[in-house]
């Protein structure tokens, strides 16, 4: 299929291509001739004839350069190399069979020029060097195997997806992050030591001795 669309696509490239050009190429001339017999210049009265020009550059560049069937390059590549090859067995029975009475947009099409100067046969053998090209002639790679399709649960219900699956591992090794706090499960840390009060103790651990002594002399006073 795609070398009959490739087909149709350079039967539609090969006459397109050929009226872009001879539009372009004619306004770009008689522009630019225009410019020095008046010794002055207007860039805007050259963008018609490079939007021709380019429209032709993109359609060629489409046709020549992706990879389809080389069945249109080479189709339009042989229709615009005949004409000129014509010329070598009967010149000017070729160049009477080209119109000259065209008009595009009110713009006359002047096909013979582009025929004369071999414009017809550049273009035309640059379309078909794209027919050495192997690549052109396969097929698109497909994927070896696509992923399994995820079977159905249940009538109108839509496949459940393992989400645990696509959980990265833990290491079994790797200590999981915590705050900082001990674990409830380990053991407990040593009671201090008691603090044995003597003489030698902490003023704190018992009652001050001043007040005891004072309540002693009191009483031996009365």
């Amino acid at each position: 299929m795609r070398h009959l669309w490739s087909f149709l696509a350079g039967l539609v490239a090969a006459p397109l291509t050929c009226v872009l050009v001879a539009l372009g190429q004619d306004g770009s001339a008689r522009t630019v001739a225009r410019w020095v017999d008046l010794g002055t210049y207007h860039t805007a009265n050259l963008i018609q004839a490079a939007v021709y020009l380019g429209v032709a550059g993109i359609v060629l560049g489409l046709l020549g350069t992706l990879r389809v069937s080389p069945l249109g390059p080479f189709v339009a590549g042989l229709l615009l190399v005949a004409p000129y090859v014509g010329l070598f067995v009967d010149p000017f029975a070729v160049r009477n069979a080209v119109p000259t009475d065209w008009k595009v947009f009110g713009d006359p099409l002047r096909l013979v020029p582009i025929l004369d100067n071999g414009t017809t046969f550049l273009i035309g053998a640059l379309l078909l060097m794209a027919v050495f090209s192997g690549k052109r002639w396969r097929r698109w790679p497909r994927p070896a195997g696509g992923a399994p399709a995820p079977a159905a649960s249940g009538a109108g219900e839509p496949a459940s997806t393992d989400w645990s699956a696509l959980a990265s591992p833990i290491d079994p090794d790797t200590k999981p992050m915590t705050l900082g706090y001990p674990e409830p499960d380990t053991e407990p840390l040593p009671p201090l030591p008691r603090r044995e009060v003597g003489r030698t103790g902490s003023p704190w651990s018992g009652p001050p001795r001043g007040r005891r002594d004072d309540a002693a002399g009191g009483d031996a006073a009365d």
